[in-house]
């Protein structure tokens, strides 16, 4: 039996990052009085009116403010549960210089700062009761010479259309509406990440705005720090992301399938699974999806670099330990058509691909609407036992509507190692995300994880940001956070980027 698609867009991670310094020989960026200073002018009584305009004057782009037309849109995040937050100030920059500028007022007025790129972030730390400095209108994708420069704004699906006209592409996630500097600073999951990498291993370089307004170019020889940092240290940390360059890969054609099985078989896919996805051919990606959201379902989505018949074969080899699947889909098409199935827009153009209403991002005839939700998450490091198996099938089983990702890993992504880059879990073989909506869905989220964890034990992707997370530091970055803090300490002494959970 073959039925359609129904490939949710699950979420990767928003926010920006952000990493700060006085590092040696760049220029400092704005004209402001103090951005190469700490100059405390203003700031025990706060920006007044007045300094308020001289930003707005000072920037190539917009600042919007409470009582202005366009102000509760602006402020709007993807997790409708943050609506409540009232930002003093939203800044959408159009360059570098604007960013220094939003750096520099928040520096010298100590006016609590976020930084968004597609306003993603799980935790809410896109948005705050300050300025919001919001990097979307820096979207510009291009590609050279087997390189692509990406400006920090840009959403996934952006990214994805934009190359595929050059017959290119990066590793990256499946929501179509993250942007790209939340899911590379936090290392990059995604479709084709066991044959290529996560998207911070394809991260060439990286432009930062630091604490003290100067534009810095981080790679292997310049900024190391910050470069090494910048690929999965999270956002929000150490400075704001306004471009990067990747190694692409060859966008061609692949094969995309979804299969089903009943959910009396979810104990014994689920162990199959587990065998299957992590250790398949590089080319092969999987994810499982278990769902109590409108009904129990075990699904399986994948994609594979090659052809329907080359994939079948690989199918048959999870259906043998599985058993046969109860409906299957399996078809070749392009690397973009394959992007936009992944991401829940099968049906959709690009265009519709996209957030619609009154949303920061939206583009006009975007389809897309804002998820409620909560999540967790943690990272595999061994297989789930018979036990194991079945604790979180009785889980997912719980009344409620939620859902339980686990995405394989693997290939690529386990041959590099775990200090080569701040992302730390390398030799974990899946990622484990709970996913719930509307009412319970903390209760479900808090009860589900806690179940798992003496399963999974205590580690967790940083993109999937938990604010309940006890252990968050070892749990995130593992070994790599003495390093982590050590470069946070030099670079931002001040700690004028601050998070409840920040390096």
């Amino acid at each position: 039996m073959r039925t359609a698609p129904d490939r949710r867009a699950f979420l990767r991670t928003g926010g920006l990052a952000a990493l700060a310094l006085a590092a040696q020989g760049a220029p400092a960026l704005g004209a402001t009085a103090g951005m190469t200073g700490r100059d405390t002018t203003g700031a025990a009584s706060g920006p007044r009116p007045a300094d308020w305009r001289a930003l707005a004057d000072g920037l190539a782009g917009k600042v919007i403010r409470p009582g202005d037309a366009s102000y509760d849109s602006a402020r709007r995040l993807f997790n409708p549960t943050f609506d409540a937050v009232r930002p003093a100030g939203v800044a959408y920059c159009a360059n570098p210089s604007d960013v220094a500028e939003c750096v520099g007022f928040a520096r010298r007025l100590n006016v609590p700062l976020a930084v968004r790129s597609g306003g993603h972030s799980y935790a809410g730390w896109s948005t705050g009761t300050g300025l919001v400095l919001d990097v979307s209108r820096m979207s510009k994708v291009s590609h050279a010479a087997g390189r692509a420069r990406v400006g920090a704004g840009a959403k996934l699906i952006d990214v994805y259309d934009r190359l595929a006209a050059s017959g290119v592409s990066i590793p990256a996630g499946t929501c179509a509406t993250v942007g790209v500097s939340g899911l590379a600073l936090g290392g990059g999951i995604g479709v084709v990440s066991r044959k290529y990498g996560l998207t911070c291993d394809v991260m060439e370089s990286v432009q930062l705005v630091t604490a003290d307004g100067r534009l810095l170019t981080c790679d292997a020889n310049r900024n190391a720090d910050l470069y090494w940092a910048s690929r999965g240290g999270g956002g929000g940390n150490l400075g704001v992301a306004v471009s990067f360059e990747f190694r692409t890969h060859p966008a061609r054609e692949v094969t995309v399938f979804f299969l089903h099985w009943p959910w009396s078989k979810a104990v014994r896919a689920l162990r199959a699974w587990q065998a299957w996805g992590p250790s398949a051919p590089d080319a092969l990606w999987s994810g499982m999806h278990l769902s109590r959201d409108g009904g129990t379902d075990v699904q399986v989505v994948g994609l594979y670099l090659g052809g329907r018949a080359d994939c079948e074969r690989l199918l048959d080899r999870l259906a043998d330990a599985a058993g046969s699947p109860s409906s299957s889909y399996v078809r070749q098409t392009s690397y973009r058509q394959a992007m936009l199935t992944m991401a829940g827009c099968g049906s959709l153009s690009v265009a519709q691909c996209h957030l619609g209403g009154s949303l920061p991002g939206q583009t006009r005839g975007g389809r897309l609407s804002r998820d409620t939700f909560t999540a967790k998450s943690h990272m595999a490091y061994r297989p789930l036992s018979e036990a194991g198996a079945g604790t979180l099938v009785a889980q997912v089983a719980r009344p409620g509507n939620h859902t339980v990702l686990l995405d394989a890993l693997g290939g690529a992504v386990a041959r590099v190692r775990p200090d080569a880059t701040a992302f730390p879990h390398r030799t974990a073989l899946y990622s484990v995300q709970y996913y719930a909506h509307r009412a319970g869905a903390a209760t479900w989220a808090r009860t589900a994880h806690a179940a798992m964890r003496p399963h999974f034990g205590d580690h967790a992707y940083v993109n999937y940001t938990d604010p309940e997370l006890g252990g968050w530091r070892a749990a995130y970055y593992g070994a790599n956070a003495t390093r982590l803090a050590q470069i946070k300490a030099a670079r931002d002494p001040g700690r004028l980027f601050r998070l409840p959970q920040g390096i």
